[in-house]
């Protein structure tokens, strides 16, 4: 995984080569309204303020759980025995993401969402607050993270949510078995190259025209890098947005012509 001065160099040239977030020059109908009308949404829903009160508890609690982790791990938590406020301050979306992942939602109103990577359950409970008629499956390797998952889900009264432990690859089959169709997919797991191509193709077969796929941490180390780059150069995919942290893949053939774009956000 890349170290923070490596990161900040990367960020710096990404910055320099994408678009602002007002959508100058950017032509597709699709992506300047996801520019103007999600991503530039200001708007400050209840649902931030009790998500992030979650949060906030989260950040205080010095219990130590058990980690069981299966993917690349943590760039700064180490051992598997961890503090939960630690887990918190590190691995969590910050409400910057979250809140976007809620605009997302909000937005498109997908019915059937996928994650790969409960974590402590912010992620999921963006999602799942955005849209009442949504369905979110979430996916959590770790035991004891799942535990305070589910109690995070409890607080918040976010009854359309369903958490499934255990690996990816022995539970996602079946979740997408019983899905049918993924509107909205968001691998946040594992951080390497084979598993994270692995799951997109396990995905690919659930994923319609309108599907929306959402990768993080793309630029987590050269392994997430190419993962990306492969992913958004298949053949099924149409349009790709990168936020820089996170990247963004569309499949709808209304594009004329395959598109990459870089937004600043």
């Amino acid at each position: 995984m890349y170290n923070k001065l490596q990161l900040a160099l990367k960020y710096i040239h990404f910055f320099v080569t994408a678009s602002d977030r007002r959508g100058h020059g950017v032509h597709s109908p699709f992506v300047f309204t996801f520019i103007t009308e999600v991503l530039n949404d200001r708007r400050y829903f209840y649902a931030y303020e009790r998500i992030e009160a979650l949060r906030s508890r989260l950040l205080q609690r010095s219990d130590k759980i058990e980690v069981l982790d299966y993917g690349a791990g943590s760039s700064v938590l180490k051992s598997n025995i961890r503090r939960v406020k630690d887990i918190a301050g590190w691995s969590l979306k910050s409400p910057k993401f979250g809140q976007l992942l809620f605009r997302i939602v909000h937005h498109y109103q997908p019915r059937t969402i996928i994650e790969l990577g409960t974590s402590l359950g912010i992620t999921s409970a963006y999602m799942a607050a955005a849209g009442s008629g949504a369905k979110v499956i979430t996916l959590e390797g770790a035991p004891a993270i799942a535990s305070i998952a589910r109690w995070q889900f409890d607080q918040l009264g976010l009854a359309n949510i369903e958490l499934v432990e255990g690996s990816f690859d022995e539970t996602l089959p079946g979740v997408l078995e019983k899905a049918t169709t993924v509107d909205l997919g968001f691998v946040d797991g594992n951080h390497r190259k084979e598993p994270t191509l692995r799951y997109f193709n396990k995905l690919l077969p659930y994923l319609h025209n309108a599907s929306i796929l959402i990768l993080d941490d793309i630029h987590w180390s050269r392994e997430m890098e190419e993962a990306w780059e492969e992913i958004k150069n298949h053949r099924r995919v149409t349009c790709s947005i990168e936020l820089f942290f996170m990247g963004i893949i569309l499949f709808n053939p209304d594009f004329k012509e395959k598109q990459h774009f870089k937004i600043r956000f």
